[in-house]
């Protein structure tokens, strides 16, 4: 593309945003780059959906500033030529055709009707142009949404949620949608409360939970920061192993079957405590944490309801009992 890398750039500096009592976004703060797929990710009521719609100038801030290349986006002139957004796939009349629906934000913005075509094809939906938006599928209604987002051919995309209601091909597909369109040269902002639907398209995380950024950084670094000091091991007498290793200092998940995960104590030393304890183990390799691994890691004490996914044991008190 030919837009410069300042005109693609999302800025946003101490955005503040309350209702009632409610503190949204509370001094949020963070760059967009182009050329790669940012993931905007948080429990649901972080405040993802606030900060796009202020972004967007859909609410205003109560402080701080949102900037599209370095605009305001009230402040451009064609805006489906600059920004592509999805907030809302369901934000379509049911009686409405798909190719009707297009056609009127094309014209609107001076965009040719053949675009309308052209972007009804990217995203698979030829087949369905004079189709109501009515009888469409969550699926559907998520590609036409994407498919209004890339009328202008935008070089800046903000996607929210967009393969919700996507089946396991439609989720592929978007995945490699989002990583095609930052090859070219775009800025690609999507945002998710869940971390897997990302785990293979985003370059660049932005974590944020309860209206604060709690990361930003890329996704090797995340991996590495919930790899960091982590052992796992497989054994068949797990309650021993758990019981030795957490009576050494460690801390103990269990994740599943016989696999363990060991934090606080490093590798020779776990096969030096279980080789003298006379239990069995084995693949002892230093963890590799997967992206939702970091993701449930930073955002733990974000959520407003949750429920434990593994076991963790540490050290027992005095006087407790531990496993034989």
């Amino acid at each position: 593309m030919s837009v410069s890398i300042d005109a693609r750039r999302i800025e946003v500096r101490e955005l503040r945003k309350r209702y009632g009592r409610t503190v949204a976004v509370d001094g949020v703060s963070f760059t967009v780059e182009p050329g790669r797929v940012t993931g905007f990710v948080g429990p649901n009521g972080a405040g993802k959906s606030t900060t796009l719609r202020l972004i967007l100038g859909l609410d205003r801030p109560d402080a701080g500033t949102t900037l599209v290349g370095g605009r305001a986006y009230r402040d451009l002139r064609q805006p489906l030529r600059e920004v592509g957004s999805l907030l809302d796939p369901a934000a379509v009349h049911p009686r409405r055709r798909a190719r009707a629906h297009l056609l009127w934000q094309a014209r609107s913005n001076g965009l040719p009707a053949r675009r309308v075509e052209e972007v009804l094809d990217q995203v698979g939906l030829a087949a369905a142009a004079r189709k109501r938006a009515g009888g469409f599928s969550l699926g559907m209604r998520a590609r036409l949404g994407i498919a209004a987002a890339l009328l202008g051919d935008p070089p800046v995309l903000l996607l929210d949620e967009p393969v919700n209601g996507l089946d396991p091909e439609g989720i592929a597909w978007m995945r490699g949608l989002l990583r095609a369109l930052a090859a070219e040269g775009r800025t690609v902002f999507v945002s998710s409360h869940l971390m897997g639907e990302l785990e293979d398209a985003a370059d660049h995380i932005i974590v944020i939970g309860r209206g604060r950024i709690l990361a930003d950084a890329s996704v090797a670094d995340l991996r590495e920061r919930a790899s960091s000091g982590r052992v796992a091991l497989r054994t068949t007498r797990r309650p021993e192993a758990i019981a030795l290793l957490a009576g050494n200092g460690a801390t103990v998940a269990t994740t599943g079957g016989e696999q363990l995960t060991v934090e606080g104590l490093p590798a020779d030393r776990v096969v030096e405590l279980l080789t003298g304890a006379g239990l069995p183990f084995s693949e002892v390799t230093s963890h590799r944490a997967s992206l939702e691994e970091a993701y449930m890691e930073l955002t733990r004490d974000a959520v407003e309801f949750g429920a434990p996914s593994v076991t963790v044991h540490t050290a027992p008190s005095e006087g407790t009992e531990v496993p034989r």
